[in-house]
């Protein structure tokens, strides 16, 4: 995979890797930001990075959260170049992180707030393998939800001592930016309708900020989940009976800022509103 790590670069211990994880824990918790993973481990790869996230997992699962879901992140041609990657990204939900719509959603409780629009898929049957097509994950959905992630930065977009841009690998680590999430509106049947050509527009205190279709997500938002099976059958896991996943963005982040009002209208999949505090 791509991500700027050398080959020939010692790898990072499992103390390093618990070590990254409790400084992300502790941003998380104090509701500040804490310098870029790479920043002090400028060779950590992809493969670190996800066992930084799966370490910080481990702390929070301690404290008595527990596993709801899965995010897929880095879905759009766009960012993906943006990143300098091929792939997407994912990142886990935990209990901790459902928000329920129309909850205001305190600004100042998450570094750097902001908010994405998706689909979310909630499965019927556990889903694992390395061969899955679309077909596979509609048969394994109970039903696709409307959905808004909250997206939060622990490590800065940009170190303001150095100016340097935080990278896929911090990302990745930085649990891929998952903060929590927010349904409602209209539950549906996986192939009551295309869901490619499903829609939202996003408006933030009456006015349209964003726009977009289903259909940006890797041309159906299917295929992200087609993807983090199939990484997770490569570890020997699977996606669950009665997980959340959310499979990716289709408009750009919305930063938010307290007294605003978001709206979200996904059409025939029914509406509702993320105030913010």
């Amino acid at each position: 995979m791509t991500g700027g790590a050398e080959l020939d670069a010692p790898g990072l211990s499992d103390d390093e890797i618990r070590a990254e994880a409790g400084l992300l824990d502790t941003a998380e918790r104090e509701r500040r930001q804490v310098r870029q993973t790479t920043g002090v481990h400028p060779h950590m790869t992809i493969d670190e990075a996800y066992r930084v996230q799966a370490a910080w997992l481990d702390i929070r699962l301690g404290r008595g959260e527990r596993v709801v879901g899965h995010k897929i992140g880095l879905t759009s041609r766009a960012m993906q170049h943006a990143m300098s990657i091929d792939t997407p990204d994912s990142g886990f939900l935990t209990d901790a992180m459902v928000f329920a719509p129309g909850e205001p959603i305190t600004a100042a409780d998450f570094c750097d707030l902001r908010l994405e629009v998706e689909l979310a898929f909630v499965l019927a049957d556990d889903l694992s393998g390395t061969g899955l097509s679309i077909d596979d994950v509609l048969d394994a959905t109970d039903h696709v939800t409307a959905a808004v992630e909250l997206i939060a930065s622990r490590t800065p977009r940009t170190d303001p001592a150095t100016g340097r841009t935080r990278t896929v690998v911090d990302t990745v680590a930085d649990n891929a930016a998952d903060a929590g999430i927010v349904t409602g509106g209209l539950p549906v049947g996986p192939r009551d309708l295309d869901l490619r050509w499903v829609g939202a527009i996003a408006y933030r205190n009456g006015v349209v900020e964003e726009t977009g279709l289903a259909a940006g997500v890797l041309d159906h938002p299917a295929n992200g989940i087609v993807w983090l099976a199939r990484r997770y059958a490569e570890q020997g896991r699977s996606l669950r009976a009665g997980q959340v996943i959310l499979s990716g963005s289709f408009t750009r982040p919305m930063a938010v800022a307290p007294g605003d009002d978001f709206h979200f209208d996904f059409g025939s999949l029914g509406s509702f509103s993320v105030p913010i505090a």
